[in-house]
């Protein structure tokens, strides 16, 4: 009986050391692929020919993230304004100087369930990896 514990523990754990690593590479990708697309959207958003992100934006920037086998329908955008005004509007860009914030998010999707093996508590189905960036609006009417 106490071969078969040792057995079953030892066992967890290879598996745990063969694929942990594994699975926290999947969670770097995904950072980086959220922060660059974070970064690339206020490059273009708040330059001088925009000052917005608009939805359609925001989809075009779903479909790039999805090439990297991420969810396009997970990913949500959260965008704010210095100013209190609407950062999405392509009717009303925002001026030079106003700061627009961008957070993207997305969820784990059970990345760390491995990590139960050794005793580690995985993070919560409703939390989420996030890039943030903000970004002044060179736009001059």
């Amino acid at each position: 009986m106490k071969q078969i514990l040792v057995f079953v523990l030892f066992a967890g754990l290879l598996c745990w050391l063969m694929f942990s690593p594994i699975y926290k590479h999947v969670l770097i990708v995904r950072q980086a692929v959220l922060q660059q697309e974070v970064d690339y959207l206020l490059e273009v958003g708040a330059s001088g020919a925009y000052g917005y992100i608009s939805e359609e934006m925001q989809e075009q920037s779903r479909q790039r993230i999805s090439r990297f086998g991420m969810r396009a329908e997970n990913i949500t955008f959260e965008l704010s304004t210095t100013s209190g005004l609407t950062a999405s509007n392509s009717s009303m860009p925002l001026i030079r100087g106003t700061g627009i914030s961008l957070t993207m998010s997305y969820p784990y999707e059970g990345l760390f369930d491995i990590d139960r093996l050794i005793g580690l508590t995985p993070p919560l189905p409703d939390e989420r990896i996030k890039a943030f960036g903000m970004k002044m609006s060179e736009y001059v009417p």
